[in-house]
């Protein structure tokens, strides 16, 4: 829930068709982290996802067998849908970091940033660089008001690795009920 909800709120503020997730076999930002295999993690976003109209899974970046640069997923949709008007949904965190990604200045040619509320990651226009204001300036980035759940993905799996129990709404029971029987984290 703490990934859908926001998402939810982007697709109806931006007035999008639908949400595409991209579960990550091999994030590049994330080398040498322990996560659960890929396509578990895949497994639990479409059971998140289940009862959501508009949002699904793609296993597009599962598949590479490299590491998953948004650029190329970005390539990828523009070919599979040319008349589509391409979305990229980020966290403010990311968005931050934007100028460190692989191709970064080509992303906003592609698709439009919508940027979500992250805590810890606010986004003051003062202190962006040029170029990052500049893609708000000319209306190629959207900064989105909804607030994400204030518990990262990190957070939670500490807290299923200790056999904690995740704050209430944050994960789907059914989500849940797998990264257990599983002993995912």
């Amino acid at each position: 829930e703490g990934h859908v909800a926001p998402v939810r709120a982007a697709r109806q503020a931006l007035g999008l068709d639908r949400v595409i997730y991209l579960p990550t076999a091999r994030p590049p930002h994330k080398p040498g982290r322990r996560m659960a295999p890929a396509l578990s993690r895949f497994a639990m976003v479409e059971m998140a996802l289940l009862g959501e109209e508009g949002l699904y899974a793609s296993p597009f970046e599962l598949t590479l067998g490299r590491p998953a640069y948004t650029i190329d997923t970005l390539e990828y949709f523009t070919a599979q849908e040319p008349n589509a008007e391409l979305v990229l949904l980020i966290g403010s965190d990311s968005f931050l970091e934007l100028e460190s990604w692989v191709r970064w200045q080509e992303i906003p040619q592609l698709a439009h940033l919508g940027v979500l509320s992250r805590p810890g990651a606010e986004v003051e226009r003062e202190r962006l660089s040029p170029l990052l204001s500049q893609l708000l300036d000319q209306g190629r980035a959207t900064l989105l008001a909804e607030r994400t759940v204030d518990l990262s993905s990190t957070r939670l799996r500490e807290i299923l690795r200790t056999g904690g129990e995740p704050p209430a709404g944050t994960v789907s029971p059914l989500v849940l009920d797998y990264a257990r029987k599983y002993g995912l984290y």
